[in-house]
């Protein structure tokens, strides 16, 4: 069995390290740009280049290095019919949870004007804000999105949540579909994006959709930078209607050095680090994958390209 292996950080000797333990029948082959190699039985990708195509034609199936798509969809008829299968949790659940959480709790808490009072000298007790008026409305219910609101169950805030198609959970009210959008925005005072990024959710949380928060909400973007409509969001920041953001992804990354988010103090920016892929948990996922399909067995995680996860 050959597997093709392709990351974009150019690490791959751990990846191949790792696949000799869980695969140990394998042979890893690292493509690199500018190189043709032999025919594939399987490809383990993240964000591949155009010209990394062409070594595709034969293999049974893609597998993906994180949970989402587009990255390699974006490339449309010219990738061959075969699976492309994402990771499904593989760690990033509690990550997720676990980071959502604590911007949360810091707008909650008010922990970020502490924080700027202390820097000045200042020793002030903030009113505290009343968490049955801090609704946490999360965009997307699946296998990330659902750990989050499990994980904010935990502290009491009202809970929403919004999907596609309709979903059920037992501590939030949920909504779906473009005609329920509106009535979930209304009622959220922290909106957290998860959602996957397709061709219906680019530029979904521009100036008709974030207007629609309550004034002085808050936003939360761990899915994918294109999602937001960055002069939309800095121009409701400036004028309150958005108190603050934090943001994990960017149109750009690394973001540019020029970008205004650097300058704007109400929001906080991250490295893309909110969940990181946990190297050996995946290839453990993917290996056990690879075996199924070589057994003639289903596997789960499979994208649909015409939905775009």
């Amino acid at each position: 069995m050959r597997i093709l292996l392709h990351r974009a950080d150019g690490l791959t000797d751990p990846w191949v390290r790792d696949f000799a333990q869980v695969l140990p029948q394998a042979q890893v082959v690292v493509w690199r740009e500018g190189e043709q190699i032999a025919p594939c039985d399987y490809a383990v990708l993240w964000c591949p280049p155009e010209e990394l195509l062409g070594q595709l034609a034969q293999v049974k199936a893609i597998f993906l290095t994180g949970a989402g798509a587009d990255a390699i969809l974006k490339y449309g008829h010219a990738l061959p019919q075969v699976p492309i299968i994402r990771l499904g949790d593989a760690g990033m659940a509690v990550q997720m949870a676990e980071y959502v959480t604590h911007a949360v709790l810091r707008y909650f808490r008010r922990f970020g004007e502490y924080e700027q009072q202390a820097r000045h000298g200042v020793w002030a007790q903030l009113p505290q804000y009343d968490k049955s008026d801090f609704t946490i409305g999360v965009l997307g219910m699946g296998v990330l999105g659902t750990p989050v609101l499990d994980a904010l169950a935990q502290f009491g805030f009202p809970l929403r949540g919004w999907s596609r198609t309709p979903k059920q959970h037992a501590r939030a009210r949920c909504y779906a579909g473009r005609e329920q959008f509106d009535d979930f925005l209304a009622g959220t005072r922290v909106l957290v994006c998860m959602l996957p990024l397709t061709a219906e959710t680019d530029n979904l949380l521009g100036r008709a959709a974030l207007s629609k928060l309550p004034r002085g909400a808050y936003l939360i973007n761990v899915a994918r930078g294109a999602h937001v409509a960055e002069p939309d969001l800095l121009e409701l920041i400036g004028s309150g209607h958005i108190a603050g953001a934090t943001l994990d992804v960017f149109r750009t990354e690394p973001l540019p050095a020029h970008h205004p988010f650097w300058s704007e103090p109400r929001i906080t920016l991250t490295p893309h680090i909110s969940a990181l892929t946990l190297r050996l948990e995946s290839i453990r996922q993917i290996g056990a994958k690879i075996r199924a399909l070589e057994n003639g067995e289903s596997v789960s995680d499979v994208v649909d390209r015409n939905r775009g996860y």
